[in-house]
């Protein structure tokens, strides 16, 4: 990729066996940008990751993008990943906003990546790790709320330095009042308004027919949103098909690319 450092690693990745790209995975190195380089260069690791940034704006890449690198299981065979340096519960610095923007920038114009939010495995543009759920390694601390938070605004940058749409901030946005009474296996009120947001933020397939009825196709989707934010996850429930105001609010938040 033009303007990252090419330094390629000799282990820890599969040569050719990136198939058609989705999007950009965004990743948390939980340590330093020196510390991370080193140890991709270890056979132990058995991980790596195509992309790099430190929190002062320097940008590296790992793996050639025809090659798998190997950063996030399951889904290494068709995303593209970018760690940085950090630990969980940082924010991403201004100048890694930048890097990751050209990054997705970039795969957008090269592989034709959409400049949107990627909210599960099925969907496409920019993406975050835990949203693989056990699938992608079960790192649903990577890269953390708060980074998870930024992936709109890394999207917007993207958009700026592609040239579309026009850059500018974007318009406040609030959610539908959470209906009293939505649940599984319940047909009042309605479930079409949570299917059509599980859709547009990639966690029900759309070729699912919408229907008025909570049935399982939609509880099974609500369950691949809450692996992906477990914060909004009933506690000690490791599967949670029910929807909540606050669960709610960020998933249309994410089918709205807010």
């Amino acid at each position: 990729m033009p303007g990252a450092a090419w330094r390629p690693i000799p282990v820890n990745h599969t040569r050719g066996g990136q198939q058609s790209v989705h999007g950009v995975v965004v990743h948390i190195m939980d340590g330093s940008y020196g510390g991370t380089d080193s140890w991709f260069r270890n056979p132990d690791a058995e991980a790596s990751a195509h992309f790099g940034t430190s929190r002062a704006g320097a940008l590296c890449q790992w793996v050639d993008t025809a090659d798998r690198a190997w950063a996030q299981a399951g889904g290494n065979r068709t995303w593209l990943s970018v760690e940085n340096e950090g630990r969980g519960g940082d924010t991403l610095t201004d100048a890694q906003l930048d890097r990751c923007a050209a990054v997705l920038a970039w795969a957008h114009t090269t592989h034709s990546v959409p400049l949107q939010i990627a909210g599960s495995p099925s969907g496409r543009g920019l993406g975050h790790h835990a949203m693989g759920g056990s699938a992608w390694g079960g790192h649903t601390s990577c890269p953390g709320p708060r980074v998870v938070a930024q992936l709109p605004e890394i999207v917007r940058r993207a958009q700026k330095l592609t040239g579309k749409p026009a850059p500018g901030k974007p318009a406040p946005y609030t959610p539908p009042t959470f209906p009293p009474g939505l649940g599984p296996n319940k047909a009042k009120p309605s479930a079409r308004p949570l299917q059509r947001a599980l859709k547009a933020a990639g966690y029900l397939p759309k070729s699912v027919q919408e229907s008025d009825n909570y049935g399982p196709a939609t509880q099974a989707a609500v369950a691949r949103f809450h692996n992906a934010h477990p914060q909004y996850r009933a506690k000690g429930k490791p599967y949670d098909p029910a929807i909540g105001p606050h669960g709610w609010a960020h998933l249309f938040r994410l089918a709205h690319g807010r």
